[in-house]
Order: C-alpha cells, then structure tokens, then sequence
C-alpha cells in the first residue's frame, strides 16, 4: 500500500513538474516568434510646413550606363504635398527631409555606376539657415568598383550640426553629385540629387530606453521616433558585418519599403568610398 501511494505521489509530480514546465516555455517560445516575425517599420514625423525642404531623392536614369536604367537615389524619406496659393492655385511639391540625433550623421546612397562610368563624385552640405548659406562640408568621394548602395560619413565637416529647438531652426541641405561618362562619344552627363536633414534632441524617454537596447533595438526605436538616419545607418552597418543574415534583410527591407524604397533591399552594400 506504501508502495502505491510512493509511485501515485510520484506521478502527480512528475505531471505537475512536466505542465509547469511547458507554462513556463510557451511564453519564452511566443515572444521568440513574435521577434522573429516583426520587422522595423519608420514612422514619420511631420513634414516642414510650407515650401522648405523641397528637394529630388532620384536622378535620372541614364540609359546603357550602370545598373540596368536604375537611377542615382538617396535613401531618405520623402513627402509629396500639395501647396496652396494666393488665388486659389496649386502647386505640387516633394519634400526631401529626414531626422538625425548624430551630430555628424552618415548619409546612404544607391549609385547605379560602376567606377568606369564615373568622371567625379562630390558630397556638399550647407548650412541654409544662415544668410548667404555657409558650406560647412565639401568633400570629392572615391569611386565604388561596382554599382550599389555606398555610404557618405561626414566626421570631417568643418562643423557639426547644430540642434534644432523651438529657438533656433537650423537647416542643412546636402547635394550628391555625380559626373558619369557613359559614351564616349558624349559630353559626361551630371546626375544631381539634394535634401535635408535636421538634427534633434532624443526625448528623456527615447534616451534611457536607447541605452538599453541591442543595436537591432535601437534601430527599431529610432524608425519608431522618426528618427530616419539613425535607424538606416544602424541597419546597413549590421548588414555589412552579416551580409547573409536572413533577419536583418527583413528588417532592412521592411524598413526601406516604409518609404517605398524597397526595390534597392536587394542591392549590395559596397564597403568603399570613404571621402579623400
């Protein structure tokens, strides 16, 4: 009878240790699905009001010269507005403009040229809230080998930018322009793309909770806050250390699909062209 009731107990425990047991890894199991299957999606804050920050993220595509008839494009937002005049008139306009915290932010770039193709490369950013504007960045990049997305990191501008407040609005805009050659029979063609970007303060909130996220988080975190180049600069650069990560091009690619540039996801990133 002792016997009996040793091997009942027994089994009541095991069953009881067993249930506790998958109670406690279904949720472990759920929040690893619900990671595996999310992705970073860019929330936009409001655009500038009126006509400022108007600006043109693609280039023209140049026919039998680089990638197929991809064009120049620089991986930011854009807005498309409609303005409305004296008089009743309207008017279309397309705001290129995207949020940093970074004091000297890295800029994205897909170049559809190969190094043959390409005269001169050159990288501008003014500081337009000032009268005449101040050009507080100018430097010639080096030529990628190969058609693809390059970046443009502005650690040597001669000045960092300046926070934006309710006080003080300060406005950069930056040009990529590039010299292609693509017959030698023509004149080289200039392929010319220009924006905006502002830089501003994380929130208390936004802060702490960045200090203790992964860098995958914090991407998130920032596409969240509309914080634009952050959130693809964080990205990319954990796509450059694991090209093949399978997660991190869905990340990648939800994130420029938020802005309707996913057509690029694919495209290599081409570690080059750090500017002379």
């Amino acid at each position: 009878m002792k016997n009996h009731y040793q091997k009942t107990h027994l089994t009541v425990a095991l069953i009881t240790a067993f249930v506790s047991s998958i109670a406690y890894f279904l949720p472990i199991n759920a929040q690893l699905t619900n990671k595996s299957n999310s992705s970073i999606n860019f929330t936009p804050p409001p655009a500038p009001p009126d006509r400022s920050a108007a600006g043109e993220r693609g280039g023209a595509a140049s026919r039998g010269c680089g990638n197929g008839e991809q064009p120049l494009m620089a991986l930011v937002p854009d807005y498309k507005e409609t303005i409305n005049l004296d008089g009743g008139e309207t008017i279309p306009v397309t705001k290129i403009w995207g949020l940093t915290t970074d004091d000297y932010p890295t800029f994205w770039f897909f170049v559809p040229y190969d190094k043959s193709s390409i005269a001169k490369m050159e990288f501008v950013i003014k500081d337009e809230s000032q009268k005449p504007s101040k050009t507080i960045y100018r430097t010639t990049i080096n030529k990628p080998e190969k058609p693809g997305i390059i970046s443009v990191d502005t650690t040597k501008a001669v000045e960092a930018l300046q926070v934006s407040n309710t006080k003080q609005q300060k406005a950069y805009n930056w040009f990529l322009k590039v010299t292609v050659k693509c017959n030698p029979k023509q004149a080289p063609q200039l392929q010319a793309i220009d924006g905006w970007v502002q830089r501003v303060s994380p929130s208390s909130n936004l802060a702490e909770r960045l200090q203790k996220a992964t860098p995958l988080q914090q991407a998130a975190l920032y596409a969240e806050n509309g914080n634009w180049h952050n959130s693809l600069t964080i990205l990319a650069q954990l796509r450059l250390a694991k090209s093949k990560d399978a997660a991190l091009l869905a990340d990648w690619t939800s994130l420029l699909k938020s802005e309707e540039l996913d057509h690029l996801s694919n495209q290599p990133l081409v570690n080059c062209c750090q500017e002379n």
